[in-house]
């Protein structure tokens, strides 16, 4: 069987001219340094790798809107198909006019980080009313929270019932200490909801010292597959915070060994087929 063609939802790129990132200070790896578009494209050569779609990069808050800006003038007639952008859902201010401005700039959906800030955040009205906008104008809303705070996530779908989110990273299942029937539960309850899909990605930093990420993903990502079903989950690279685990690489050649396990109908709607349908955009050029 001919391997698929990955779609790669979850594109980091770090230009530093375009924002600022705190948070690397505290990934030395990532510190200091830009991760751009020819890096991207000299790691992923012959990996088969068919296209992308940037994700938001944390910048902070004085400038989250530049970020998007940048990359849309940056991703111009490359492979990256298009952007999910930075947003402040939880600010009433300016977040009619940021999902205007931002859908001239090849924005096909939003992320904001809530494992990094106070659990209250996604649950005010506020919040939960900027998200609702997000459905209404037709885009996506991803959402990454660790798997103690997937019942926030259960809350927040569920009272946005027309707008289609996007799990990251399978629920960050707690794989240091072996956590699979908690998470495995909380997904399950996730799956019920008709506007959810989960990212097959970023599962390699929550392994613990002595586990080899090779080995300790693989039965969450099939669990995971048991719960959602293929049509029903995407694929992401998480580059380049999969460096501060095994790299991009070897996270692309653990995702080949789990769809080889598959059908081809299967294995192709994981690489590529759901993401293009969940956010509305083409592989191909």
């Amino acid at each position: 069987m001919a391997e698929p063609l990955l779609f790669d939802t979850h594109q980091h790129l770090i230009y530093r001219e375009a924002a600022r990132y705190s948070w690397t200070v505290r990934a030395p790896i990532l510190d200091g340094r830009d991760f751009t578009l020819d890096d991207y494209a000299a790691l992923t050569k012959g990996l088969g790798v068919g296209g992308a779609l940037f994700m938001e990069v944390d910048p902070d808050e004085e400038r989250y809107q530049d970020e998007t800006r940048f990359v849309a003038k940056a991703i111009d007639g490359s492979p990256t198909r298009g952007i999910i952008a930075c947003c402040r859902p939880e600010h009433a201010s300016g977040f009619d006019a940021w999902l205007e401005e931002s859908a001239e700039l090849g924005v096909v959906g939003y992320r904001r980080i809530l494992h990094m800030v106070d659990d209250g955040v996604s649950q005010t009205e506020t919040f939960r009313r900027n998200v609702r906008a997000i459905g209404q104008a037709g885009r996506t809303f991803d959402v990454v929270m660790h798997a103690r705070q997937l019942h926030l996530a259960l809350e927040l779908m569920t009272v946005c019932p027309d707008t289609q989110f996007v799990l990251d990273h399978c629920g960050n299942p707690d794989i240091a200490n072996n956590a699979m029937d908690p998470w495995a539960d909380a997904m399950t309850q996730l799956a019920k909801l008709p506007n959810v899909v989960v990212k097959f990605s970023g599962l390699t930093v929550n392994c613990g010292p002595g586990q080899d990420p090779a080995t300790a993903v693989v039965p969450y990502l099939h669990r995971m597959i048991d719960i959602f079903g293929p049509d029903r989950i995407l694929w992401g690279g998480d580059w380049p915070v999969v460096d501060l685990a095994v790299g991009l690489p070897r996270w692309i050649a653990i995702t080949r060994q789990v769809l080889a396990t598959l059908s081809a109908d299967e294995a192709a709607a994981i690489a590529h087929k759901t993401a293009e349908r969940i956010y509305k955009v083409s592989m191909a050029a």
